[in-house]
């Protein structure tokens, strides 16, 4: 019965060693950082109503940033880009603010490469379908302030999991955008 036991043993350590992932059994030789490097055309101010039912920026660069670059790099460090979530923050009085957005995406940046997303969507139809927008939309104001201007932060972060299977993820990048009926 010990030796059954001892066999068995063996056989689950041995195919635990043999099954593991062809993708994940070496090191990736180091760490990724990503950031966003830098956006295309940023509005100041957009029209509500003129911009329905989404608002997209032209292009938006993602740099893979080598954390130690002088231990080299490998094919591991590639990031597979998963998506984007844009939120919002109310720089005026007001409080009501539209909800977050998450757009699924795939793309690939290498170790040290750029990825460009173009004309990203970061106001789409849930948003103009929420509070202020819909206000501005319905009624030329917010009707919180009685404001026909509302001052928003647009937060962008992407985020990712490199092939060795770790997350990355940049950190948020705004700009402030004024948005009117």
């Amino acid at each position: 019965m010990m030796r059954v036991a001892k066999i068995f043993g063996l056989a689950v350590a041995l195919t635990a060693v043999l099954g593991c992932s062809a993708r994940t059994d070496k090191t990736d030789g180091g760490g990724i950082i990503l950031s966003v490097a830098g956006f295309g055309t940023l509005p100041l101010v957009m029209s509500a109503s003129g911009s329905y039912p989404y608002l997209q920026i032209d292009s938006i660069d993602v740099r893979s940033i080598v954390q130690n670059p002088g231990q080299g790099t490998s094919d591991l460090m590639r990031v597979e880009i998963q998506g984007y979530e844009v939120t919002y923050e109310r720089v005026d009085t007001g409080t009501r603010l539209p909800p977050r957005l998450v757009e699924r995406i795939f793309g690939t940046v290498d170790p040290g490469g750029t990825y460009t997303l173009l004309n990203g969507v970061v106001i789409g139809i849930d948003q103009f379908n929420h509070q202020p927008l819909k206000d501005l939309l319905d009624f030329g104001k917010d009707t919180e302030t009685n404001s026909t201007v509302v001052r928003i932060k647009i937060g962008i972060r992407f985020f990712g999991k490199t092939i060795s299977g770790d997350s990355v993820e940049t950190q948020v990048a705004t700009f402030t955008l004024d948005i009117v009926p």
